[in-house]
């Protein structure tokens, strides 16, 4: 098989949010498709129309569009095909590898509950398997696999190396309902199939059905995909990932958490695969070194922790007009001068924020209406002693000709000179009147931001406050 002959594809349920191991799946398929020159595919497998809306087909295109692993061409719906997956089930009747099952559902649930009084494993053993009989006219019936009783089923998994099935493990399946509607067993072969898919790459949840849809494959003569089964994800402590570790939709990764998409492909990418020590891997790297082979057997874990650690590097390393346009719509959206002035602060917002959260609020002290409002540490830093100060810091900075970053250091470290004091002893009191917060961007630089007219104002709020309550 040549390399560009390689399609791969995605194939998610539409009853809920894309979630991190589906988007992981995803950027695999995604990866080893382009790692080799082939297709990657999305198959939307939309048959469960209870289950299935709109919404959810939606929120998957958008997070994978965000991810920047949207399918080559046009999704595939797999609803548009239940006409061909039932030719499909009726021709493996007709080549005697399927039958008309008439078991009634009230029968099964009796056999069912005699094998768990039993303690015995259920498998269908269904008399109209070999039967010659005539069934009762009008009778309804499911179409079931003829599933090989004897010998043993192989599977060359490209993640989990040989894996082997003996074959009396296998039960008859359903492949129609009595609806006739294909069941999920023999829609996900006969797409496949149709769709030129050559890997199945998907977690390894799947591995036992994989066994079971090799009989439909085997029966009608198609060639058999190669599989390579990726273990799920796990939290932090080992336990099947939930919403408690973070086990979220991949929109709110985004919304909600302020993670960008670089930094969560990136992330997903580390996630039970590796290439030596490199923890940043670019999506161009990752196309190239990328290969199914180098992932590993075991689950990966789960550390938001982690996550937001390559996303500060991924903000850091982030166009700063980017962004600006990024944190103006999480702020309600911001325009022409506002949005001119979060760019221009960005090279200092960003060298500490991990997330779009933080660089947002970060960015609260820019746009803040005076008399700022200050929080608790701010406060404990603006007694009387550093109110005083502030107002020789005014008269000071009131003087600064040139409104420049080297300038208002040279006023501000001239005072704290003449006072006896050092720097940080001066900026501390200075930050807080600016800025209401005992952190933010360097000094020198916030004094810039907020230009000579708007941080004399906010120094004088509160140098202001202590001479009234002295007169008072």
């Amino acid at each position: 098989m040549s390399a560009s002959s390689i399609v791969t594809r995605f194939a998610p349920s539409p009853t809920g949010y894309l979630h991190i191991g589906g988007a992981r799946t995803a950027l695999f398929n995604w990866l080893f498709a382009r790692h080799h020159g082939g297709k990657y595919l999305l198959r939307i497998e939309d048959t469960d129309k209870a289950r299935s809306t709109p919404e959810a087909i939606d929120a998957i295109l958008d997070g994978l569009g965000w991810l920047d692993i949207a399918g080559d061409g046009e999704p595939y719906f797999q609803s548009a095909f239940e006409a061909r997956h039932a030719e499909v089930a009726h021709a493996l009747i007709e080549k005697g590898a399927a039958y008309r099952c008439y078991l009634t559902p009230e029968e099964l649930a009796r056999r069912r509950e005699e094998a768990q009084a039993a303690r015995k494993p259920f498998r269908v053993v269904s008399e109209w398997r070999d039967s010659a009989e005539t069934p009762p006219e009008g009778a309804p019936f499911v179409v079931r696999i003829k599933a090989p009783r004897e010998g043993e089923t192989v599977i060359e998994d490209m993640v989990q190396g040989r894996v082997v099935v003996k074959n009396e493990e296998l039960d008859d399946f359903v492949l129609l309902r009595s609806d006739g509607t294909p069941t999920y067993m023999l829609a996900v072969v006969v797409d496949d199939h149709d769709m030129g898919v050559t890997h199945v790459i998907r977690g390894d949840d799947h591995l036992n059905n994989a066994f079971r849809q090799l009989t439909i494959i085997k029966a009608m003569g198609w060639d058999e995909p190669t599989y390579g089964h990726i273990p799920l994800i796990h939290g932090a402590d080992g336990a099947k990932l939930s919403k408690r570790h973070g086990a979220l939709g991949v929109d709110a990764y985004r919304d909600e958490l302020g993670i960008l998409p670089e930094a969560l492909s990136n992330y997903l990418l580390r996630l039970g695969w590796g290439h030596g020590d490199d923890e940043i891997i670019s999506r161009e790297q990752a196309v190239e070194w990328f290969d199914i082979d180098h992932v590993g057997k075991s689950p990966s874990r789960f550390d938001l922790k982690k996550l937001e650690s390559v996303n500060g590097h991924y903000i850091r390393h982030a166009a700063d007009s980017r962004l600006a346009v990024l944190v103006a719509a999480r702020r309600g959206g911001l325009e022409g001068e506002d949005l001119a002035l979060l760019e221009r602060a960005m090279p200092e917002l960003k060298a500490r924020a991990k997330d779009l959260n933080e660089l947002s609020a970060a960015a609260d002290f820019l746009f803040a209406q005076r008399p700022l409002e200050l929080d608790e540490k701010a406060t404990s830093l603006l007694d009387g002693i550093a109110r005083a100060l502030l107002g020789r810091l005014h008269a000071a900075l009131s003087g600064v000709e040139e409104w420049t970053h080297d300038g208002t250091e040279a006023a501000v470290k001239a005072l704290a000179e003449a006072e006896g004091l050092k720097l940080g002893k001066v900026a501390q009191p200075l930050r807080a009147a600016l800025t209401g917060r005992a952190t933010s961007p360097g000094i020198f630089d916030v004094l810039v931001l907020l230009g000579q007219d708007e941080s004399l104002a906010r120094i004088a709020d509160q140098m202001w406050k202590t001479e009234f309550s002295n007169g008072a």
